[in-house]
């Protein structure tokens, strides 16, 4: 059964996106992420965007569990590099400020898509993480810029290398979020925010967001061709023994056991 994408608009001016797809601790599946996109694209007086999770989780990241062994490759590939990054795209050129309210959880493509909003307040309960080492997975090379740009990087290497899980303190200490509030103060502080947020000067905020993005976006652009292999080797990672290995002993709870092939 697919996710889904509840939308609702708690304040005037604000439009809050929650991710459900509870049975799979709220995976980005394609629905989601269509969605995610296309409520971004049809704001109709939207001021501040809130994305969050429903039932006490953010995201556990891609959906990528219960696909065929046979069609691993392709199907993974395709909801990792496409829906996930039109939605991610979607953040980056929307006009309004967005906020992550982290309710609980998020790992990887969960964590890099609150990390693609603007700003980021969390739940003392939170875990973030970024698992691809552990799951046999190579990382996008704008996912790592988009890590190095936010937290640097020494605490990008050691996210993304070591794959282990970081609390509230430390993802505040790193800039991973900006505010971590006590679990049942959550949704007032977060909307708390978004009322401030879009009772701000519509021009100034949209404005100030395409200078942010242009800044970033121009350093240390890469050669077409480095670009290209950089692709093909993250490509190359969901044609691994070690990928489906990774995946697969994630869902059975047991150590997995590497080919390096």
């Amino acid at each position: 059964m697919a996710g889904r994408l509840e939308i609702d608009r708690p304040l005037d001016g604000v439009l809050r996106l929650a991710i459900s797809n509870p049975p799979k601790r709220n995976a980005l599946d394609h629905a989601i992420l269509d969605a995610i996109a296309d409520a971004l694209r049809s704001l109709d007086g939207t001021r501040c965007v809130i994305l969050t999770g429903s039932a006490g989780m953010f995201s556990s990241g891609y959906d990528i569990g219960e696909i065929p062994p046979e069609l691993f490759a392709v199907e993974a590939e395709k909801l990792v590099a496409h829906p996930f990054s039109a939605a991610l795209a979607a953040l980056d050129e929307v006009g309004v400020p967005t906020l992550a309210a982290l309710c609980g959880p998020a790992m990887c493509g969960g964590l890099e898509l609150a990390l693609g909003c603007d700003l980021r307040i969390a739940s003392g309960r939170i875990e973030l993480g970024m698992p691809p080492a552990k799951l046999g997975l190579i990382y996008s090379h704008t996912g790592l810029r988009r890590f190095l740009d936010a937290i640097g990087e020494p605490r990008t290497r050691e996210l993304f290398l070591l794959g282990r899980y970081v609390d509230a303190p430390t993802a505040l200490s790193w800039g991973l979020v900006n505010w971590v509030v006590p679990d049942d103060e959550l949704e007032a502080a977060a909307l708390a925010l978004a009322g401030e947020l879009a009772a701000n000067a519509p021009l100034a905020m949209s404005g100030n967001k395409s200078v942010l993005r242009e800044l970033l976006g121009s350093r240390g652009a890469l050669h077409p061709e480095i670009e290209q292999e950089l692709l093909e080797l993250r490509e190359s990672s969901f044609h691994s023994d070690d990928l489906r290995e990774g995946v697969s002993a994630f869902a059975e709870k047991r150590p997995p056991s590497w080919k390096g092939r």
